[in-house]
Order: structure tokens, then C-alpha cells, then sequence
């Protein structure tokens, strides 16, 4: 099966930039100006389920929205996330949720690569693929430069060439990111910290401001 038609599936907005190509802002006062649905809606997991950073009993809340080819998803784990996790995931006051939106077939291939990936394994993969897209991000799929930031992970190439042909992990993903416009994602990132939206070039103290009066 060729690539074109594998990640076909996943091209739910072709025409959407990642909000952040654009310098967007963050934007958090008018929930429901900003489409926000409520809390509960948010955190509970879809049928493909969730890749969970940090404890069960956490809090406070936050599901990210990402796409492995936005630079500013790569800037925001580059400059802010580190210290998200340090100071608010690893200290069990945050349960952090990642939620796939990939915009592009490029985007698509690498998240069907991540989420086949063991659980454990998801954010080394997703802080990989970000880190090292000058290296693999193309208007057209490069699977074998792909599979060279997947074998990082210790990802076979026969491993590799099944999971992009998994309908399953296809068909998942593509439910997420249904899931996530219904939600009012149209970019990416776009963060709900506890119910808030953040969205465009989010940075710490902004995500801070929106923990501090829940913490």
C-alpha cells in the first residue's frame, strides 16, 4: 500500500496552516467566543485513547493538540514543555494529555509512526520527530528519513513498514483529529489547560497564569 493512500485518511483540513506559522496569540478570555467545550468533555478519552504524561490524581488538566511538522510545536517543546514538566507534571500537579492533529500527509505518516510506537515510548517519539524536523519534513513523504528519527527509538524497519500500513492506528488518529475540531482545534498547538484554550505561540508564564489559580 503506498503512502498516498495510507495517510489519505488523515488529510481532515488540507487547507488549515498550524496557527503558530503565523505568530498567532494566545488567546484564553472568552471561552465560549473560542468554542471551548466544558471540562469533562475535554478530558474524557476517545475510543483510540489517550497517551497520559504524569499522575491519575493530578488536578489540574492539560491536553495538548499537536502536529509533528508545526515549527512553533517544535519551538513550544523546545522552550516551554521542559519546564511544564519539570515544575507542574513531575511534581503531580498536572496530568498532561497529547492529542494528535497533523496537518499534511508528512504530519500523518510520522503520527502514525509515534502512536505505533510502545506507550512509553510517546513522547521520546514526539520530542524526536519535533526536534529533528529540518531533517525529515518535505511537501513530500521521505520515509526512509522518517524511519532514521524512528530507528532512534530502536523502531525495526520491518516494524516501521507495518505500522504505516496499520488501519487501526489510521483510523484512530483520524478520530482524534475529528474529535479535536469538534473541540474548536484548527491548528496547532492549541493547549486546554483545565478547560481554558490557549492556542498560537503559547509560552510559561502564560500556562503559569492559567495553573496558579487552581494549583
Amino acid at each position: 500500500m503506498q503512502l498516498r493512500s495510507v495517510t489519505a485518511s488523515l488529510l481532515l483540513a488540507v487547507g488549515v496552516l498550524c496557527s503558530g506559522c503565523g505568530g498567532g496569540a494566545v488567546a484564553t478570555a472568552d471561552s465560549k467566543a473560542l468554542n471551548v467545550p466544558s471540562k469533562e468533555e475535554l478530558v474524557q478519552e476517545g475510543p483510540f485513547g489517550d497517551r497520559v504524561l504524569g499522575k491519575a490524581t493530578a488536578p489540574i488538566t492539560i491536553i495538548e493538540y499537536a502536529s509533528l511538522t508545526c515549527p512553533h510545536c517544535r519551538a513550544y517543546h523546545r522552550d516551554v514543555f521542559p519546564r511544564v514538566k519539570r515544575e507542574f507534571i513531575d511534581t503531580g500537579k498536572v496530568r498532561y494529555i497529547i492529542r494528535e492533529f497533523p496537518i499534511g500527509r508528512t504530519a500523518g505518516t510520522a503520527a502514525i509512526i509515534t502512536r505505533c510506537a510502545p506507550a512509553e515510548k510517546n513522547l521520546f517519539y514526539t520530542e524526536q520527530f519535533l526536534s529533528r524536523q529540518p531533517e525529515w519534513v518535505n511537501q513530500e513523504v521521505r520515509p526512509d528519513a522518517i524511519y532514521a528519527v524512528a530507528k532512534a527509538g530502536g523502531m525495526t524497519r520491518e516494524t516501521f513498514d507495518k505500522c504505516l500500513t496499520n488501519q487501526t492506528i489510521i483510523d484512530g488518529l483520524t478520530e482524534v483529529k475529528q474529535r479535536g475540531r469538534k473541540f474548536g482545534v484548527v491548528g496547532t498547538p492549541t493547549l486546554f489547560v483545565n478547560g481554558q484554550k490557549a492556542q498560537g505561540t503559547v509560552t510559561f508564564e502564560q500556562i503559569k497564569a492559567m495553573i496558579s489559580p487552581q494549583a
